[in-house]
């Protein structure tokens, strides 16, 4: 039997750049649809697993691929962050995540061929230092945080923020890719 081929259930750059780290390319990315709502009183790890696992589901798989997807969120308590909607909702997230603690919670789901889906949450701790009006401008301004889970990039201008983190970098960027090899060797694929 012929390795299975993997789907991407995402279009987003920041998780094939973390694949290609892993030397993982790859046959098609595909682009699943589904509300990204969190369900009331639902846990950050419950939302990003549930989220992981729905995008893998929400794209076709051949009967010879694996489909792989993943979500991120910020949590700050037990408030998810979802992507800023503008602006005003991005300096009201900075305002959360100046000077203190926060979670990254990211979650990600394989299916394999035979449609069993395997799925990991890891949560990373992330500190902010405490942010200057200047530097809330600063980083508005630049555009980076809009389009992004608790309206920061972490590869970005936002790592100068950052002064203490506990966990998977990678995770916070996208994608956990410990836990992404462990999902996709134990659902068939084959590392090179």
């Amino acid at each position: 039997m012929s390795a299975p081929a993997l789907v991407l259930a995402s279009t987003s750059p920041r998780r094939l750049e973390l694949l290609a780290r892993i030397g993982v390319v790859p046959a098609r990315v595909a682009a699943p649809d589904i509300d990204e709502t969190p369900l009331t009183g639902e846990s950050p790890a419950a939302y990003v697993a549930r989220l992981a696992e729905g995008k893998a589901r929400a794209v076709e798989r051949g009967a010879d691929e694996i489909v792989l997807a993943g979500d991120t969120t910020v949590a700050v308590g037990t408030r998810i962050l979802e992507k800023p909607v503008d602006e005003a909702d991005l300096r009201r997230m900075l305002g959360l995540l100046s000077g203190r603690r926060h979670r990254c919670v990211s979650g990600v789901c394989a299916i394999d061929r035979s449609g069993r889906a395997r799925v990991r949450s890891v949560t990373s701790v992330v500190a902010f230092k405490r942010l200057s009006a200047a530097e809330v401008d600063w980083y508005v301004a630049s555009g980076e945080g809009m389009g992004k889970a608790g309206g920061y990039a972490i590869q970005g201008r936002a790592e100068a923020f950052v002064r203490f983190l506990s966990g998977s970098h990678s995770a916070v960027v996208g994608l956990p890719l410990f836990e992404t090899r462990a999902l996709l060797e134990a659902s068939g694929y084959a590392f090179a």
